[in-house]
């Protein structure tokens, strides 16, 4: 995201002058798909694209936001019933108010912001601006606001105003992102732990099926009844299982003959996914990104076969990734459309593009949409002042963890580090 665009943008629109400029990424997941809500494990990390983000006091009561990437303009109040129309405010309305709900005092401000992040990718793009507001509101009004509750107003302003009831794994990704690092998040507990993800020789890339099925949505309430249907029968002989993360196939197999063979097939695929992503981390500690790649193929067959989340699209893509050699490859999100997310050494990756691009032409009449990324850093404070030239992208032309003299009155900071001015 060209960081000048966003201030350039900002000035034409509002009073001519600049304010603080806040950036936060999108995310992947690894692997540890449908963990989330039985308790388990997953494994994201923020990635280099997100949203950019200029705010200033502007002395009103009101918010005056403008969408860069839409072209669209709204003011809303801070009052409960103040909730703006336009769907992209309401992200930005519902932080304002979760924040305040937790005693922080907000007063008006002029915003403008843009994004790389792509739509409707799995990405979390929303996640990306929650964050981006939960922590430049947070920093300019110095509400005092850790960063775990930070990821928490972000999930609640999904909840509360959005409609959506996500878990917290976006947010968190997008607050606690690390380079060269994914996250191990316990979905019960919140505790984390980084593991490194420098794949030397590998590159990390998306391949969007740009297709969405509408089944998506019921599909996931029943599969959530299945992994609930089955935690109830295994209670019955073992009453401290609390969610599927507790059981294993034992405890499973116990209750096959009173549980449905699709509940069955369900609770298959997430006790092996939880026990995937503990298998991920001790490979990555070895750098043994071999083994990386052949649990994301088990995961994607489990989610085709067992869990049945995915689609022929993402099978057709997966299936030529194996054609090629690719070290792993998987559906990533929640299935029934979106993207495969490959792990491909460096002199297959132009083969292994090429290929899927026009096999996947031929067949489905379009062309998949490619997203290379790298791990990068979570939500940074930009500057307050002139943005120079070598800030030209949200992540990864700067490195937030290192503070270079870039020149005066630039800022840098990192939540959860040591707040640095260069």
């Amino acid at each position: 995201m060209d960081i000048e665009f966003v201030r350039s943008r900002f000035i034409k629109h509002f009073d001519g002058s600049t304010g603080s400029v806040y950036a936060s990424p999108g995310r992947i997941n690894l692997i540890g798909e449908h963990t989330d809500y039985n308790g388990g494990f997953v494994f994201p990390g923020a990635i280099d694209k997100g949203m950019v983000a200029e705010l200033k006091i502007n002395g009103t009561d009101k918010v005056r936001a403008y969408s860069i990437d839409l072209k669209d303009y709204v003011e809303f109040g801070l009052n409960e019933e103040d909730a703006p129309r336009a769907s992209w405010a309401r992200y930005i309305f519902g932080v304002c108010r979760e924040i305040i709900k937790r005693g922080g005092k907000i007063a008006g401000f002029n915003t403008a912001f843009a994004g790389d992040v792509p739509l409707g990718a799995g990405m979390s793009s929303s996640a990306a601006l929650e964050s981006t507001y939960a922590f430049a509101l947070n920093d300019m009004f110095n509400c005092g606001i850790d960063k775990f509750e930070l990821a928490k107003i972000g999930q609640a302003t999904e909840h509360n105003y959005c409609g959506v009831n996500c878990g917290i794994m976006d947010q968190f990704a997008s607050v606690f992102g690390k380079a060269g690092h994914l996250i191990r998040l316990d979905c019960r507990s919140l505790e984390y732990q980084y593991f490194p993800f420098k794949p030397e020789g590998y590159r990390l890339v998306l391949l969007d099926s740009v297709v969405k099925h509408e089944l998506a949505s019921s599909a996931y309430n029943d599969r959530r009844k299945s992994c609930e249907n089955v935690v109830a029968a295994i209670q019955k002989k073992h009453p401290h299982v609390e969610f599927l993360r507790d059981a294993n196939m034992s405890m499973l197999d116990e209750v096959k003959e009173e549980v449905s063979a699709e509940d069955y097939m369900r609770a298959e695929y997430v006790i092996g996914e939880v026990q995937r992503v503990l298998d991920v981390c001790d490979a990555l500690e070895q750098g043994d990104y071999e083994t990386v790649g052949q649990k994301m193929y088990e995961t994607h067959h489990g989610m085709s076969k067992l869990y049945e989340v995915s689609c022929e699209e993402l099978d057709f893509l997966n299936d030529i990734a194996k054609e090629c050699g690719v070290t792993g490859s998987r559906v990533m999100g929640g299935g029934f459309g979106g993207c495969t997310i490959n792990l491909v050494k460096d002199e297959l990756y132009d083969a292994f593009v090429e290929k899927a691009k026009a096999e996947y032409k031929t067949k489905f009449g379009r062309l998949p949409k490619v997203y290379d990324v790298v791990i990068a850093d979570g939500v940074i404070f930009v500057s307050r002042k002139t943005v120079p030239d070598v800030m030209k992208h949200l992540i990864g032309t700067v490195q937030t963890t290192e503070v270079t003299q870039l020149y005066d009155e630039v800022c840098i900071g990192v939540l959860g580090g040591t707040y640095k001015t260069a």
